[in-house]
């Protein structure tokens, strides 16, 4: 198994439960209208965040602010601080614990590289049921995925032997990840329709991730005897 050998996950829809988390959120504001102004703000936020790099807490108030104009919703009271201020209650999804926890023990570091603020990260970090060893967020490098800095960041700070990007986004990571040349295992919690050949392997969750990065690390190690193989004859 190679010395260096990394795991990185998205963190929001992969390991902390997104969706329940700015849905209730919502709901405090805008009481019965979450499940109409979900889908809104999920388009808003990657329209906001593809404009200029600024703060996640903006963000996340200012996406909030257009969904609930398109709707004709009138938010409550102290709307642009509702969802900052839940983030670090937004659960973790229960297959976390025993996905990481048998990654670590077969020998994988774990990454999570983040379309977040430091500061809010450090809220979920202390939830998350398994120590990361390293993270990576949009504040770090002054740009959201899915921009290719954070994939950059890592690269030049751990020098990863072998990595694999695991994520629910296929917009934010496995894509970006794709065309970087990195395995990427999508978490299809959604069940999205997929891009073929994109993909190194496609989960409904983190169930069978650990024997799935050992398939993928398998496989990667045969090409690469393969390819030593080719170059001696």
């Amino acid at each position: 198994m190679p010395e260096s050998l990394w795991a990185t996950f998205d963190c929001y829809g992969t390991l902390v439960d997104w969706r329940a988390g700015i849905a209730g959120a919502i709901e405090r504001v805008a009481p019965g209208r979450s499940g109409e102004l979900l889908p809104l703000y999920y388009r808003h936020e990657a329209s906001v965040q593809a404009q200029r790099f600024r703060p996640y807490r903006e963000v996340l108030s200012e996406s909030l602010r257009r969904a609930a104009t398109e709707a004709g919703v009138r938010l409550g009271a102290g709307a642009e601080r509702s969802l900052p201020e839940s983030l670090p209650d937004w659960p973790v999804f229960p297959d976390v614990e025993p996905a990481l926890s048998a990654l670590r023990e077969r020998g994988w570091r774990l990454a999570v590289l983040s379309n977040i603020d430091s500061d809010l990260f450090a809220a979920s970090r202390r939830r998350l049921p398994v120590a990361v060893d390293a993270i990576v967020t949009a504040q770090d490098v002054g740009a959201y995925k899915p921009a290719r800095a954070h994939f950059l960041r890592f690269r030049e700070l751990y020098c990863p032997a072998s990595q694999v990007h695991v994520a629910q986004s296929f917009f934010h990571d496995i894509g970006p990840a794709h065309r970087l040349g990195i395995p990427a295992v999508w978490i299809n919690r959604l069940d999205e329709r997929e891009e073929a050949g994109v993909a190194a392997a496609t989960l409904p969750d983190l169930k069978a991730l650990p024997a799935t990065l050992e398939r993928l690390l398998e496989e990667e190690e045969a090409q690469a005897r393969a390819r030593d193989h080719e170059r001696d004859r």
